[in-house]
Protein backbone atom coordinates (compact mmCIF):
# COMPACT_ATOMS: atom_id res chain seq x y z
CA UNK A 1 0.00 0.00 0.00
CA UNK A 2 1.47 3.37 -0.80
CA UNK A 3 2.09 6.16 1.45
CA UNK A 4 -1.22 8.27 0.51
CA UNK A 5 -3.30 5.43 0.66
CA UNK A 6 -2.50 4.19 4.14
CA UNK A 7 -2.41 7.65 5.46
CA UNK A 8 -6.05 7.91 4.13
CA UNK A 9 -6.93 4.47 5.61
CA UNK A 10 -5.41 5.52 8.72
CA UNK A 11 -7.93 9.15 8.62
CA UNK A 12 -10.95 7.16 7.81
CA UNK A 13 -10.53 4.49 10.79
CA UNK A 14 -9.44 7.51 13.60
CA UNK A 15 -12.05 7.66 15.72
CA UNK A 16 -10.14 10.81 17.18
CA UNK A 17 -10.41 13.23 14.40
CA UNK A 18 -14.20 12.44 14.14
CA UNK A 19 -16.48 14.92 15.65
CA UNK A 20 -18.74 13.70 18.60
CA UNK A 21 -21.90 14.00 17.14
CA UNK A 22 -20.56 11.87 13.83
CA UNK A 23 -19.07 9.24 16.02
CA UNK A 24 -22.97 8.71 18.07
CA UNK A 25 -24.45 8.97 14.82
CA UNK A 26 -22.32 5.90 13.15
CA UNK A 27 -22.36 3.64 15.79
CA UNK A 28 -26.13 4.29 16.10
CA UNK A 29 -26.40 3.17 12.16
CA UNK A 30 -23.98 0.05 13.16
CA UNK A 31 -26.27 -0.62 16.05
CA UNK A 32 -29.63 -0.22 13.58
CA UNK A 33 -27.55 -1.93 10.76
CA UNK A 34 -27.58 -5.23 13.02
CA UNK A 35 -31.16 -5.90 13.17
CA UNK A 36 -30.97 -6.24 9.70
CA UNK A 37 -29.64 -9.70 10.12
CA UNK A 38 -25.96 -8.34 9.99
CA UNK A 39 -24.64 -9.36 13.50
CA UNK A 40 -20.88 -8.89 12.03
CA UNK A 41 -22.39 -5.29 12.35
CA UNK A 42 -22.45 -5.48 15.84
CA UNK A 43 -19.36 -6.77 16.35
CA UNK A 44 -17.70 -4.16 14.31
CA UNK A 45 -19.84 -1.77 16.43
CA UNK A 46 -18.68 -3.37 19.90
CA UNK A 47 -14.62 -3.58 18.80
CA UNK A 48 -14.41 0.31 17.01
CA UNK A 49 -16.44 2.43 19.93
CA UNK A 50 -15.54 0.33 22.97
CA UNK A 51 -12.59 2.78 23.49
CA UNK A 52 -15.08 5.46 23.26
CA UNK A 53 -17.42 4.35 25.49
CA UNK A 54 -15.96 3.29 28.87
CA UNK A 55 -12.28 4.71 28.34
CA UNK A 56 -12.43 8.08 26.63
CA UNK A 57 -12.62 10.94 28.91
CA UNK A 58 -16.59 11.89 29.52
CA UNK A 59 -18.32 13.68 26.91
CA UNK A 60 -22.19 15.01 26.07
CA UNK A 61 -23.09 12.11 23.47
CA UNK A 62 -20.26 9.10 25.42
CA UNK A 63 -23.58 7.76 27.93
CA UNK A 64 -25.61 6.91 24.41
CA UNK A 65 -22.73 5.49 23.01
CA UNK A 66 -22.39 3.24 25.81
CA UNK A 67 -25.71 2.44 25.44
CA UNK A 68 -25.21 1.07 21.74
CA UNK A 69 -21.95 -0.75 22.41
CA UNK A 70 -24.03 -2.58 25.42
CA UNK A 71 -26.83 -3.40 23.23
CA UNK A 72 -24.23 -4.44 20.41
CA UNK A 73 -22.65 -6.57 22.87
CA UNK A 74 -25.78 -8.43 23.50
CA UNK A 75 -27.28 -9.24 20.15
CA UNK A 76 -23.83 -10.25 18.91
CA UNK A 77 -23.69 -12.67 21.73
CA UNK A 78 -27.19 -13.88 21.16
CA UNK A 79 -26.31 -14.52 17.14
CA UNK A 80 -22.96 -16.34 18.75
CA UNK A 81 -24.96 -18.75 20.59
CA UNK A 82 -27.90 -18.97 18.22
CA UNK A 83 -25.70 -19.69 15.32
CA UNK A 84 -23.32 -21.85 17.39
CA UNK A 85 -26.50 -24.09 18.75
CA UNK A 86 -28.00 -24.36 15.24
CA UNK A 87 -24.95 -25.53 13.30
CA UNK A 88 -24.03 -27.97 16.36
CA UNK A 89 -27.61 -29.62 16.08
CA UNK A 90 -27.52 -29.52 12.36
CA UNK A 91 -24.11 -31.39 12.18
CA UNK A 92 -25.11 -33.42 14.76
CA UNK A 93 -28.74 -34.39 13.79
CA UNK A 94 -28.10 -33.91 9.84
CA UNK A 95 -28.11 -37.79 8.86
CA UNK A 96 -30.99 -38.63 11.07
CA UNK A 97 -33.64 -35.91 9.21
CA UNK A 98 -33.22 -37.68 6.22
CA UNK A 99 -34.47 -35.90 3.13
CA UNK A 100 -35.27 -32.43 5.20
CA UNK A 101 -31.20 -32.77 5.94
CA UNK A 102 -30.38 -32.75 2.90
CA UNK A 103 -32.74 -30.34 1.19
CA UNK A 104 -31.11 -28.09 3.92
CA UNK A 105 -27.41 -29.12 3.04
CA UNK A 106 -25.43 -26.82 0.14
CA UNK A 107 -23.33 -29.87 -0.86
CA UNK A 108 -24.44 -33.85 -0.37
CA UNK A 109 -22.55 -35.64 1.71
CA UNK A 110 -21.48 -39.03 -0.16
CA UNK A 111 -21.10 -42.13 1.80
CA UNK A 112 -22.77 -43.73 4.82
CA UNK A 113 -24.26 -40.98 7.92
Amino acid sequence: MTEPAARAAGAAMNLERVPNEEKLNLCRKYYLGGFALLPFLWLVNVLWFCREAFLAPAYTEQPQIKSYVQRSAVGLLFWVVVLTTWVTIFQTHRARWGELGDYLSFTIPLGIP
